[in-house]
């Protein structure tokens, strides 16, 4: 059993990348191995739209055809046995790094038939884990239950089962008094973090853990 997590945050030790590694040390728990993977580290772009990996004959049918420091990585996820995508929201979606991984990870398998369906031989475990600093109250004024829904909805069809964990009102700063952030009372959102976001971490361990189990396990 192999499980791989993509860290879509420019922070290699904050929110998300903690509950990735929450995740990841769940799967661990069930003896599957782990990898983590910094996207920020890769120089790579999103879909190009050449239509290579759709292109009847071709030699990149059902694969991207870019060649980038997000290849390798690419070959490994297609040899993985769960994947978890972890990214913070940034205006209302994923962040940048994390959009273009997610156009390059799923569209070459996507193929446009009527339904459509997907090239990749077979179903995988997968699960999304995103930080935002809005409320859970105000999510869907954000329209985040659509964007969430939509990436759920795009990698359940390509891969299989998917879930998410969503993990609101983050603390955004190690010293709020540095930042101008006047909309934020800086003592509620570090007794949050002192409160919830241990609870956060365990459901990222706990997905993680779901996520190894064999399906006959």
């Amino acid at each position: 059993m192999r499980v791989i997590a993509f860290n879509g945050s420019p922070r290699k030790k904050w929110n998300t990348a903690t509950l990735l590694e929450h995740a990841l040390a769940g799967a661990s728990a069930q003896g599957a191995e782990t990898e983590l993977v910094h996207l920020y580290n890769l120089d790579y772009k999103g879909c190009r739209s050449c239509f290579a990996c759709k292109t009847k004959g071709g030699k990149s049918y059902g694969r991207c055809a870019v060649e980038d420091e997000l290849t390798p990585v690419l070959g490994r996820v297609a040899e993985a046995d769960a994947v978890i995508l972890g990214s913070p929201i940034y205006f209302a979606t994923v962040s940048g790094e994390m959009r273009s991984f997610m156009e390059r990870l799923m569209f070459p398998y996507l193929i446009y038939t009527d339904p459509p369906g997907s090239l990749f031989p077979r179903k995988i475990r997968t699960g999304f884990i995103y930080t935002m600093n809005v409320t859970e109250e105000s999510m869907k004024d954000y329209s985040l239950d659509k964007h969430i829904g939509l990436n759920e909805r795009f990698m359940g069809l390509v891969f299989g089962a998917t879930e998410s964990i969503l993990s609101f009102d983050t603390y955004q700063f190690d010293d709020y008094s540095k930042v101008v952030a006047d909309k934020f009372d800086p003592e509620k959102k570090a007794q949050r973090r002192q409160d919830v976001f241990p609870k956060d971490c365990q459901k990222a361990f706990e997905m993680g853990a779901r996520l190894a189990r064999r399906i006959d396990g």
